[in-house]
């Protein structure tokens, strides 16, 4: 009951670990499997050639090592999953500068085993009260280049820091002081700067270069850091104890907030202290769907992420994915047919669930799929003839995951973000806080791309409060009502699609969390109408999907996973080696 894997990794591109002719297929005796079979299966075999982390009692998998280490020392401090969790997220606003935050926001899906219950967090940025539709075009109505990205106008509210806080209290063990000290002291002590992160401080120099007090930080002898220099952020230190010692009024009301607007007053920002006081933390319903006897517990809007891989899966439902093999031309032909088919919806009808009326229900539901495969056959379909479905009925790069299991049931997915690498480059003055540059989520004008290439319209207009539109997809997959996979990713558009692929790779070929996470990966979007893939697909695969008629465009790898997967007495986890600096750590 087993896979060959053949080939290994065998060289870096430039923000993560690609793989060069790596292919894994399904041996023959496979096929009369179910995929839960397979799935159930997984750890009989001694014949893995990537072998996951193991751990008994809990296990953090995330972007850095040094955030690993906190949480899974907060873990064997007795804290659960949302202790550690909380833990992370603060100590990635560290270690992550260009990703982890508390100048951002993002998504947290947890499962509570004490209440047997699975909870959403949406902490996601809101646009200031000033904010308005039209506010990145020029007079001609055109989108003034930059705006919405690095300028103090690019700026959401925060929720990152209110989002942990929220969580902490109502479903963790220990204090705030507690789970925040390993920040404080790596914020003040400084950390070795990796290879990793010091590419991006170079990739992003320029636009980091604009802002002093972003120098001041980041930049030594008027160059970005290099490896082995040291990072040490007594201004951020300094934030975090505020936190520590009056929670999120610190952030929202007190000495931060006062400062965050000081910034955005000096240079023609939006957000001011009212902004900031009204921002609300929402608990959500999760979206609950079921894929070959598994539930999947995710996020809803203004997560589109949580809507459209149900709605994927629910198509994919209706194939022999398993014995199609994994990243055949046969495989991906159904992946990217479907994948198409949820991006166009995606454009049309997600958006704030505060502010628009969405058809989740319809959406996800298994008819709806049913009518949407009716339009899927073996021949390609041009994303021109593809409009966005009739759902019924209504009701009335840069970001980061991690993922958490502790030994009581509990588990923990979070995706959080600035948006691009490092937000829009911006620390508030006083505080060593990066500052999101989020407001490009929303639809500068319905129909324009925005950063990331995605098509939006008027449900994902700008307007004042509003939350905008993301593709997060922190996802708890359960198995006999408990959870049994948690898995999220980074990726911007391609979040979706990644986490998909995480998904089906352990249910539908049952790989382990590590091999599901080094398999090359592919993604389609509608528009642009090209079939994205990762560096290691066969040459015989790309010929043949040539050859249907997909615009094939090999590009940079997609994604950083962080995936555990309840075992037998225990836990396995891995880390993206796109990033390999991530680090999954147990005890």
């Amino acid at each position: 009951m087993k896979k060959l894997m053949k080939k290994s990794i065998v060289n870096t591109l430039v923000i993560a670990i690609a793989l060069s002719g790596y292919t894994a297929v399904a041996s023959t005796s496979n096929n009369s499997l179910s995929s839960t079979q397979l799935a159930a299966a997984r750890y009989d075999s001694t014949h893995d050639i990537f072998h996951p982390v193991y751990a008994k009692h809990g296990m953090v998998a995330s972007e850095q090592a040094l955030a690993s280490e906190v949480g899974a020392m907060i873990l064997q401090q007795g804290g659960n999953a949302v202790d550690a969790a909380v833990a992370v997220g603060f100590a990635l606003a560290v270690v992550l500068p260009n990703a982890g935050n508390i100048g951002g926001g993002g998504f947290m899906v947890l499962h509570d085993a004490q209440s047997a219950e699975s909870f959403t967090i949406d902490f996601r940025e809101t646009a200031p009260a000033k904010a308005s539709r039209d506010m990145y075009l020029d007079k001609e109505g055109n989108v003034i280049d930059g705006l919405s990205l690095y300028s103090h106008m690019a700026v959401g509210v925060p929720g990152t820091v209110a989002g942990l806080e929220y969580a902490l209290q109502k479903w963790g063990s220990l204090s705030l002081d507690k789970v925040l000290s390993p920040a404080i002291k790596l914020a003040e002590q400084g950390f070795i700067v990796g290879p990793m992160l010091a590419k991006t401080f170079e990739n992003e120099k320029d636009n980091l270069a604009k802002w002093e007090e972003t120098r001041a930080i980041f930049f030594k002898d008027g160059e970005p850091l290099k490896e082995g220099d040291l990072l040490v952020q007594k201004d951020l230190a300094h934030s975090l104890k505020l936190i520590a010692e009056q929670g999120s009024h610190a952030f929202y009301q007190g000495e931060i907030a006062q400062k965050i607007v000081a910034e955005m007053q000096a240079n023609k920002g939006l957000i001011t202290l009212e902004d900031l006081k009204n921002y609300k933390v929402i608990e959500r319903k999760p979206i609950i769907g079921e894929y070959r006897g598994y539930k999947i517990v995710t996020m809803p809007p203004p997560s589109s992420g949580g809507i459209h891989l149900v709605q994927i899966l629910n198509m994919l439902e209706h194939y022999p994915i398993t014995e199609y093999g994994v990243n055949s031309a046969k495989s991906i032909h159904y992946l990217a047919e479907s994948m198409k088919l949820a991006y166009a919806d995606r454009s049309e009808y997600l958006g704030d669930p505060d502010f628009v009326k969405i058809p989740v229900s319809g959406l996800i539901s298994k008819q709806y799929a049913n009518t949407l495969v009716q339009n899927i056959s073996d021949n390609i379909r041009p994303a021109s003839d593809i409009k966005p479905g009739k759902p019924q009925p209504y009701e009335s790069d840069q970001t980061t995951h991690f993922s958490v299991m502790d030994q009581y049931g509990n588990a923990v997915a979070v995706t959080y973000t600035l948006n691009f690498n490092f937000g829009s480059g911006i620390v508030a003055k006083g505080t060593g806080i990066l500052l999101n540059d989020e407001m490009d989520d929303f639809s500068a004008k319905p129909g324009v791309p925005n950063g990331f290439g995605l098509i939006g319209g008027d449900a994902n207009a700008i307007a004042p409060y509003k939350r905008p539109l993301s593709s997060m997809t922190p996802t708890i997959v359960m198995k006999d009502n408990k959870p049994w996979l948690v898995t999220g990713s980074p990726g911007g558009a391609r979040i979706i699609t990644t986490v998909l692929q995480s998904i089906i790779n352990v249910i539908d070929h049952g790989m382990n969390p590590a091999e599901a996470i080094v398999t090359p990966r592919v993604h389609h979007q509608w528009l642009p109408d090209e079939l994205r893939v990762e560096e290691g697909l066969s040459p015989d695969t790309l010929a043949l999907l040539k050859a249907k008629g997909y615009n094939v465009k090999e590009k940079a790898p997609m994604g950083r996973v962080q995936i555990i997967q309840a075992g037998r007495n225990g836990f396995y986890g891995y880390s993206d080696p796109r990033n390999p600096e991530g680090k999954t750590i147990g005890y």
